[in-house]
């Protein structure tokens, strides 16, 4: 998408941040790049160097609002539904659907892990989603043990989905076969006990 060129004389910190994180979900890290985004959004590099000192920078913040938009605030919005069951299930239907549909920036951050500017980050994110999902299967009345192990494997498959779609982008699925494969990870690992 091309922003017109009034528009980009507006561009906030945040646009180039949005956009770059669309990017690293669509391309890779590789696209997080001062020129392929300026081209994006339709503006120039003075743009770019108005908000950033860096493409360091950029990447920093790109991480940082991943973090937050996919990691803590995600979190923070499952905690308004009472019912742990029902936090589960909408977590599941996010995660799995973002990943199948190929709309999640973690494929991008996997690829990116050795960088050691993504590293840290995907760490620290991944140790605080385990975490969560491990809270939220206790919530849900599993014992200590088995709600780790469910949130290990829940990962593994939301992680494993992401890769697959990598690995085979010839054998993408149609809307509905996707919805099928969520609402079976989501009754295998969510639902069953």
């Amino acid at each position: 998408m091309t922003i017109p060129y009034s528009t980009a004389m507006a561009l906030s910190r945040e646009d180039w941040t949005a956009a770059a994180l669309d990017a690293l979900a669509e391309v890779g890290l590789s696209a997080v790049a001062i020129d392929p985004l300026a081209r994006r959004l339709g503006a120039t590099k003075g743009s770019f160097y108005w908000h950033f000192s860096s493409r360091d920078e950029l990447i920093a913040a790109t991480l940082e609002l991943w973090e937050r938009r996919d990691t803590l605030d995600l979190l923070a919005a499952l905690a308004a539904i009472d019912d742990p069951q029902e936090r589960l299930v909408a977590l599941a239907r996010e995660a799995y659907g973002t990943a199948a549909r190929g709309t999640d920036p973690q494929a991008g951050v996997l690829a990116a892990a050795s960088d050691p500017r993504v590293g840290p980050v995907l760490e620290r994110v991944t140790v605080a989603r385990l975490a969560a999902l491990e809270e939220l299967f206790g919530d849900a009345g599993l014992e200590p043990a088995e709600a780790r192990r469910r949130a290990r494997v829940a990962y593994a498959l939301y992680v494993g989905v992401i890769d697959l779609r990598r690995a085979a982008p010839s054998a993408r699925l149609a809307e509905e076969e996707i919805e099928a494969e969520i609402e079976l990870m989501v009754s295998a690992l969510v639902r069953a006990r």
